[in-house]
C-alpha cells in the first residue's frame, strides 16, 4: 500500500506573503539593485525570518522573473535586458493609459482630490533630488488612480509591471532634464483630469510612459 502524500504546510501564507512583499518593495525602490547577489544569512537577519520562509519567498519571485537563481553563484536580482525593458514599456504604455481613462470616467471627487494632492508629493520628490523618494511618491499617484479606476485586473497586471519599471525608473530619473520633462508631463495629463477629458488623459499618459521609456532604453543602452 502507498504511503500518503505529505500535505504538511511547513510555511504560513501569511507570512510568505509578508516576506515576498517585503522584497518586492525593496527591489521597486531601490534598495535592492539589479544584479545584487542576494546572502540568505545577510536576508534573513534583515527580515527576521527564516531560512525556510525566504527560500519559499525567493521561489515566488522567481517565478516572477524579479531574481534569478545563477548556477555557482546563488541568488541575484534580475538584470533586465534592452529587449526586456523595452517590452516592459510596451505594456506599461497600454495599461497605465487605460487606467487614466478610467480614472477620468469614474473616480469619485474625493478620489480627484486625492491625485491632486498625491501629484504635489510627487512635485516635492522630484525636486529633493532623491531616487527612493521619487519612486515612492509616484506609487502613491499610481495608487490613487488605480483606485478610482476601479479595475481589478488591470490594476493586478500594472502593479506587477511597476515592480519591473522601478528598476528602469532609477535610470530615467537619474537625469534632471528628464526629471524636470516628467513633471511638465505629468501636469498635462492632470490638467486632463481637471476637465476630465478620458482621452486627453489616455493620451497624456501614453506620450508621458513613450518619454520615460526613450530615456530609460538609452540609459540602458
Amino acid at each position: 500500500m502507498l504511503r500518503p502524500v505529505s500535505l504538511k504546510v511547513d510555511v504560513s501564507p501569511t507570512l510568505r506573503k509578508r516576506v515576498v512583499d517585503t522584497l518586492r518593495n525593496a527591489i521597486a525602490q531601490g534598495e535592492l539593485e539589479a544584479g545584487e547577489r542576494l546572502v540568505e544569512r545577510v536576508l534573513c537577519e534583515r527580515t527576521g525570518v527564516s531560512r525556510t520562509s525566504l527560500r519559499e519567498a525567493l521561489r515566488e519571485l522567481e517565478n516572477e522573473g524579479l531574481v534569478t537563481n545563477l548556477p555557482n553563484r546563488g541568488v541575484i536580482i534580475s538584470k533586465l535586458t534592452y529587449k526586456d525593458a523595452k517590452a516592459i514599456f510596451e505594456v506599461r504604455a497600454m495599461l497605465e493609459s487605460l487606467i487614466c481613462r478610467l480614472f477620468c470616467e469614474k473616480a469619485t471627487p474625493e478620489q480627484f482630490e486625492d491625485c491632486k494632492s498625491a501629484f504635489k508629493d510627487v512635485v516635492v520628490a522630484y525636486q529633493s533630488d532623491v531616487p527612493r523618494d521619487m519612486i515612492v511618491a509616484k506609487s502613491r499617484l499610481y495608487d490613487v488612480l488605480m483606485a478610482g479606476a476601479d479595475n481589478e485586473i488591470a490594476q493586478r497586471m500594472l502593479r506587477s509591471v511597476h515592480i519591473r519599471v522601478s528598476q528602469l525608473r532609477m535610470l530615467s530619473l537619474s537625469s534632471s532634464a528628464r526629471r524636470k520633462a516628467s513633471l511638465a508631463e505629468m501636469e498635462i495629463l492632470m490638467a486632463a483630469f481637471a476637465a476630465r477629458d478620458a482621452h486627453a488623459a489616455e493620451e497624456a499618459s501614453r506620450s508621458h510612459v513613450e518619454r520615460a521609456a526613450e530615456s530609460a532604453l538609452e540609459a540602458l543602452d
